[in-house]
Parts: C-alpha cells; sequence; structure tokens
C-alpha cells in the first residue's frame, strides 16, 4: 500500500522511519490543515515564555523544522534548545537542519520513558497522539513538573468529534481536504489503514482533562481547524 508522496506502508503498520523521514516535511504539509501556520503561532508565542537562560523542548522533533524556526526567532537570547524525537532517522536529518544554531540539541529517545530538566516551554506538534493511551497522563504529569513556575505546554492533536454525528462529518470533510491536496482515495485509504492502533486521538475534552489532571488549570484553545487543534497550558 502507499500512503502518496513514495510512502510506502502496511496495515496498522505506519512508523516514521526510513522514506517516511525523508518524505516528512512535504507529507505532512499536505495531510495537516493549518500546518505551517501552527508552527508561525508557535514561533510568536515563544517570545512569551523564553528569555536569557530558558530551556525549551519539542518533543516529537521530526526533522528539526519547528524548533529550527523557534530558535531562528529567538537567536538573539540565550536559550538552549532540545528536540527529541523516538527515531534515529528524523534526528539525523534535524541535526542537519539544527547544525547551524549551536544552542540546539537533537537527541534519539523515547519521551514516554525519559527524565526532563526543568524548562519554560515544552512543544508536543502531533505527537502525543502516537503514544499509548495508557502511557498519555504520566507524561502530561511529567511534562507538568518539569515546566518552571509561568512556563507554557503548548500541544497540537489530532482530535475526535463529542458524537458520532459531529466525527462522521469532521472525517469527511478532512477526506475532502486530503483530495483537495493531490492524494487519491486509495492513498487515503492506505494511510487510514496504516494507522489503525498507531494514531489514537482523544476529543478536546479528553485532551484538557488530561492536562487538568496533571495541574494545569490554565489552558486555552489557541487553533481549531475540523479535527485538529491546537492548545496552551501555562502553569
Amino acid at each position: 500500500m502507499n500512503a502518496g508522496d513514495s510512502i510506502d506502508v502496511l496495515n496498522s503498520g505506519w512508523n516514521f522511519n526510513g522514506n517516511t523521514a525523508r518524505q516528512f516535511d512535504k507529507h505532512i504539509k499536505r495531510s495537516v490543515p493549518l500546518y505551517e501556520e501552527g508552527h508561525h503561532l508557535i514561533v510568536q508565542l515563544s517570545d512569551f515564555f523564553l528569555s536569557n537562560g530558558a530551556v525549551c523542548y519539542d518533543l516529537g522533533c521530526a526533522t528539526g523544522t519547528l524548533l529550527s524556526k523557534i530558535a531562528e526567532r529567538n537567536k538573539h537570547k540565550k536559550v538552549e534548545f532540545i528536540g527529541v524525537d523516538v527515531e534515529e532517522d528524523m534526528t539525523n536529518l534535524a541535526r542537519e537542519k539544527c547544525g547551524s544554531n549551536p544552542g540546539v540539541n537533537i537527541i534519539t529517545g523515547n519521551i514516554v520513558s525519559m527524565d526532563f530538566k526543568k524548562a519554560d516551554l515544552i512543544v508536543c506538534y502531533y505527537t502525543i497522539q502516537f503514544s499509548l493511551p495508557k502511557f498519555r497522563q504520566s507524561l502530561i504529569d511529567r511534562i507538568y513538573q518539569a515546566l518552571n513556575w509561568g512556563g507554557a505546554f503548548i500541544c497540537f492533536e489530532k482530535v475526535r468529534a463529542p458524537d458520532a454525528r459531529f466525527q462522521d462529518m469532521m472525517t469527511s470533510l478532512y477526506h475532502d481536504f486530503k483530495s483537495e491536496n493531490g492524494f487519491t482515495a486509495e492513498e487515503i485509504f492506505s494511510k487510514a489503514k496504516s494507522l489503525k492502533g498507531i494514531l489514537e486521538p482523544f476529543s478536546s475534552q479528553g485532551n484538557t482533562d488530561l492536562l487538568k489532571r496533571a495541574g494545569f488549570t490554565d489552558i486555552l484553545s489557541i487553533m481549531k481547524y475540523i479535527c485538529f487543534e491546537g492548545f496552551l497550558a501555562i502553569k
């Protein structure tokens, strides 16, 4: 099966290594509505949380595109930027992309089990949805604990609708979006089959509940387009 952009997939077997990593930036822009606009918003929000001596994480940094933009925006400040991804093919590409900025450190590791240093901004851009649901609360808990007081967690996720009728509408509109971006019906179907058991979205309420149980009380939805949403939570 092929999911488009020369990415071969297996049933319930989506992964981010190999050719997926090499084609990632092209593929994701065609697959996620307002993908670059979300980057721009996060880069702008970094102004409020990154000052001299700050630490910024991008968890699930992929090829380092977003992290490189945040680092460039804040290059006049002394900030430590840390990108983490579980796929070595991704982190190798991220190191190449961020290599000109000495303040950026790219780590190959699993965010579900790794320890975080105290931080002022932590970003998960369509990352947590790929972690197993049984690990999500403990991950959000550790993110909350790692933040300094007044620090921010920015989390973008694919989200499920609150009931079946709305979910049918959101799925149909999303398939229309992908079709309009050049994906064939077969590629859309193959991608959906490959993500079974791999991508497990929660609803907007479900994501908010994760944040509240971790300790966040100041939570704002900052972007929403059909089944994609960004959250800003401040400790």
